[in-house]
Order: structure tokens, then C-alpha cells, then sequence
């Protein structure tokens, strides 16, 4: 059995990303506010998983290239899909781009297109897992790694402070509630059955616990 692919935080990274291609899968079963409301507490499980995944430092020298399952047809679905959920509130702009360095203005960026290429790279990693071939899995895991640092871990960061604003934004806090600090806070429990699971597990581990907190 290969250790680097079976590694925890690699497994954990699957897990997770497992959850997350599901989740977008079934964008369209969901409002918008539902929508925003999952993203914002599964996205950030999602990049602390990616962050965590530790580098290969035996397989540079016999990795074959990748093997990508999600093709451009997948892609263009996947982003009209999130695209038509968002509607207006889909475009945003984001200073946090290698093309600021061409402009002094904030760029105009989709929160359709980067779910889009998040779900691609994820995708593409968990599909090679269900191959069971260690070797494509191997392949699949340090090019994702490498897109992470590269790529799509900013396009996360970027989409996820997009739907926060969405998500904390006065129209989508109809359950809002007055505690004894006087600050007005929004309580949502649709999400609670993921965030409570994941929480539960990592907590199980003493050590794993002591890196979360």
C-alpha cells in the first residue's frame, strides 16, 4: 500500500472534496441563500484540507503526467449552473489577482467560473481515487497540490469572500436574532448536520485537535 497516498491529511483532503463536488453537483436543488449558506462553512473546511496536503518527496522521479476526468463540457455545465443560481449577485470584484499588477482598478470575477475551477481540480483528484490505480492517484494528488498553491486555492479564497458578503448581506438575514450584547446575529441550522459531523471527527483526535484550535 502506498503511505504517501493513503496518507490522513491526503484521505481527509478526498473526503472533503468529496463533499464539495456533491454540494455543487446539486446547485440547482438549492436557493440561493441555501447555496451561499453551505458554501460559507464548507468552503474553508475545503482549503484547510488542501493546505494541508503534504508534498510527495518520492514520486518526482516516475509520476506520469495526471489523468483529468472533467471535461470542458462538465466544466461549461457546472458554471452555468452556479451562474444561473447566482443571477446578479454572481459578478464581483476582487483585487487579489497576478493581473492587478496590469491595472489600479479591481478586476470583475464570477463566483460561477471560480466554483467551476475548484470543482474541476477537486474533481479531477477524487475520480483518480475511485480508479484505485495508486499511481494515477499519486499523479492526480501532486497535481493537485501544486494547482492549489498555484491557482485554485485563491480562487477559493476569492469566492468564498464573495458569498460572505452575499451571505451576510441584509436581504438573506430574515432569521436574525438580537443577543444580550445588543449585536444582531444570523442563525442558520440547515448546514449544521455537515459542519457538526466534520467538527466531531477531527475533534476525536487529540492531536488533530490541538492543530485546529
Amino acid at each position: 500500500m502506498d503511505k504517501y497516498v493513503y496518507a490522513k491529511n491526503n484521505i481527509e483532503f478526498v473526503t472533503v472534496g468529496v463533499e464539495f463536488c456533491a454540494f455543487l453537483e446539486r446547485a440547482q436543488e438549492y436557493t440561493q441563500e441555501e447555496f451561499a449558506s453551505t458554501a460559507v462553512k464548507l468552503l474553508p473546511f475545503l482549503y484547510l484540507k488542501g493546505a494541508l496536503l503534504p508534498i510527495d518527496d518520492e514520486g518526482d522521479d516516475y509520476l506520469d503526467e495526471a489523468e483529468h476526468f472533467v471535461t470542458e463540457e462538465d466544466y461549461e455545465y457546472m458554471r452555468e449552473k452556479v451562474s444561473r443560481l447566482m443571477g446578479e449577485n454572481d459578478a464581483y470584484l476582487t483585487v487579489q489577482s497576478d493581473e492587478m499588477k496590469y491595472s489600479d482598478l479591481p478586476l470583475g470575477a464570477s463566483i460561477a467560473e471560480d466554483m467551476a475551477d475548484i470543482y474541476q481540480a477537486v474533481k479531477d483528484c477524487i475520480s483518480a481515487y475511485r480508479t484505485e490505480n495508486e499511481e494515477t492517484m499519486r499523479a492526480a494528488l501532486t497535481e493537485c497540490r501544486e494547482e492549489f498553491a498555484d491557482y485554485w486555492g485563491a480562487k477559493l479564497l476569492n469566492a468564498l469572500g464573495a458569498l460572505h458578503r452575499i451571505y451576510f448581506s441584509s436581504n438573506l438575514n430574515e432569521d436574525e436574532y438580537e443577543c444580550e450584547c445588543g449585536h444582531h446575529h444570523h442563525h442558520d441550522t440547515r448546514d449544521d448536520d455537515f459542519y457538526q459531523r466534520r467538527q466531531s471527527e477531527w475533534l476525536e483526535d487529540e492531536e488533530d485537535a490541538d492543530r485546529w484550535l
